[in-house]
C-alpha cells in the first residue's frame, strides 16, 4: 500500500488537512447555535444549507474545473471555504450563515471533484482499490481527529472558526507545490430516479435513508449530546467515536455482505442501527453509555452507504457502473438535504430524543423495505456478486475512482 500511495502523498496530505479543519465545523456551528439559543428548526435550515450546497457544487463544479484547471480551481475553492470559516466568527446571524453553508457545501464539492479526478488520473488496476483505501483513511481520520479542535473553543470561542481557516489555507501548498500533470475532468452521466430503481430498488431507498440519517445526525448530533447534559469535550468524543465507529465496521460488515445475500446485510444493518436509535433516545445513560451507543451507530450507519451501492453494482454490467455508483452519491445527498430537516422537526416535537427517533424510524423503514424486495425478488447468484469496495460519499468523481476499468 506504501509504494502506490507515495506518489500521491501530497494529495493525501491535503485532504487530510481539509477535512481536519473542516470535517468540525458542521458540529462546531450546531453547538455555537445551541449555546446562542437558537430553535432546532433554525439549527436544521442551516446544516441542510451545507447539503445543498454540496449537491449543488456536485452537478456544476466539473464545468468550472474544466474551464481553469485543477489547481488554480481547487485553490479558489479552499479560498473561498477559509473566508467563510473566518467570516462566522467574525458575523453572528444565523440567517447569513445559512448562505454560508451553502457556499461551504459548494467550495467542498469542487475540492472533492478536484482531488479525486487528480487520484483516478493516479490511479491503474493493479493499485485502484489501494489508492482509495489511502484516500479513505485520509479522509476519515482527517474528519475524526478534527473534532478534539472543538475544545478550543473553551476558553475563546471564535479561536476555532481561525484554526479551521488556517488549516484550510495550509491545506493549498501540498497542491499548489505538486508536479503532478493536472487531469482531464471525466465526465460521469448519472442515472436517473427511475433508471436506478429499475436497477436496485434497495439501492436507491437504502441510499436515500442513509442520506436522511446521517445528515440528520451531522446537522443536529451535537444538539443533542449538549442537550442530554454532556460537556464541549464529550462532544467532540462523540462525535469522533461515531466516525471511527464508521470506519471501523465498514469492512467487516462488507466482507460479510460478499459471503452472504447481501441484502440480509443491509436489512440487519438497518435494524441494528434501528435498534440503537431507540436506545439513544429512550434510555437514561451514562455518558459512557451513550458515546458507546454513537460508536455502534456509526458501525452500522456508515456501512450502509457502499453496502448498497455494492447491492446495485450486483445487478449491472461493468460499463453502467460508474452512471449508477455516480446516480447514488447524488440520491444520498437528497437524503442529506432533507435529514436535518427532518431530524430537527422531530427534536423541536419531542425534545433532544426526537432526533433518534427520527433517525432509527429512516433505519426501520429502510430495513423493512429491504425485507419487502427480499421476499419480491431472489438473490443474486454468489458468483455474480461483486466484491465490496468501502467508498466516500463525497462526489460522483468517486465513482469513477472506485471503476475497475483503466
Amino acid at each position: 500500500m506504501l509504494s502506490s500511495a507515495l506518489p500521491i502523498r501530497s494529495l493525501l496530505f491535503a485532504i487530510f488537512i481539509l477535512m481536519a479543519g473542516s470535517g468540525f465545523l458542521s458540529t462546531l456551528i450546531a453547538i455555537r447555535l445551541e449555546e446562542a439559543g437558537a430553535a432546532a428548526l433554525l439549527i436544521g435550515i442551516v446544516g441542510t444549507g451545507y447539503f445543498a450546497g454540496l449537491t449543488w457544487g456536485s452537478l456544476k463544479v466539473e464545468t468550472l474545473i474544466a474551464r481553469i484547471g485543477h489547481i488554480r480551481a481547487f485553490a479558489a475553492f479552499v479560498t473561498v471555504f477559509s473566508a467563510s470559516s473566518l467570516t462566522y466568527a467574525i458575523v453572528d446571524f444565523p440567517y447569513l450563515w445559512i448562505a454560508l453553508r451553502l457556499v461551504d457545501g459548494f467550495a467542498m464539492a469542487g475540492v472533492f471533484v478536484c482531488l479525486e479526478s487528480w487520484l483516478n488520473k493516479q490511479a491503474q488496476p493493479h493499485n485502484r482499490s489501494t489508492i482509495l483505501a489511502a484516500y479513505m483513511i485520509a479522509l476519515y481520520c482527517g474528519q475524526a481527529g478534527g473534532q478534539f479542535l472543538l475544545n478550543l473553543g473553551d476558553n475563546s470561542p471564535d479561536l476555532p472558526f481561525m484554526v479551521s481557516a488556517v488549516l484550510l489555507s495550509l491545506a493549498l501548498l501540498p497542491v499548489l507545490l505538486t508536479r503532478m500533470e493536472q487531469p482531464h475532468i471525466e465526465r460521469t452521466v448519472p442515472f436517473s430516479l427511475k433508471r436506478l430503481y429499475t436497477a436496485s430498488p434497495l439501492g436507491i431507498v437504502g441510499t436515500l435513508t442513509t442520506g436522511a440519517m446521517l445528515g440528520a445526525f451531522y446537522a443536529m448530533g451535537a444538539v443533542y449530546v449538549q442537550r442530554i447534559g454532556m460537556d464541549l469535550s464529550q462532544v467532540a468524543f462523540f462525535t469522533f467515536s461515531v466516525i471511527a465507529g464508521g470506519v471501523l465496521l465498514q469492512y467487516p460488515l462488507g466482507l460479510l455482505s460478499d459471503r452472504f445475500d447481501r441484502r440480509k446485510v443491509i436489512v440487519w444493518c438497518s435494524l441494528i442501527a434501528a435498534a440503537i436509535c431507540a436506545g439513544l433516545a429512550l434510555l437514561d445513560l451514562p455518558n459512557e453509555g451513550t458515546i458507546l451507543l454513537g460508536a455502534m451507530f456509526g458501525g452500522f450507519a456508515f456501512a450502509l452507504y457502499p453496502l448498497c451501492v455494492a447491492h446495485t453494482n450486483d445487478h449491472l454490467e461493468e460499463d453502467e457502473r460508474i452512471g449508477a455508483s455516480s446516480g447514488l452519491v447524488l440520491t444520498y445527498s437528497a437524503g442529506a438535504v432533507a435529514g436535518p430537516l427532518i431530524g430537527s422537526t422531530a427534536m423541536s416535537l419531542a425534545g433532544p430524543a426526537g432526533l433518534f427517533f427520527a433517525i432509527g424510524t429512516l433505519a426501520l423503514l429502510g430495513g423493512l423495505f429491504g425485507l419487502w424486495r427480499m421476499a419480491a425478488s431472489p438473490p443474486v447468484a454468489a458468483d455474480d456478486q461483486q466484491p465490496f469496495q468501502s467508498l466516500p460519499r463525497t462526489s460522483p468523481m468517486a465513482a469513477v475512482l472506485e471503476s475497475e476499468e483503466d
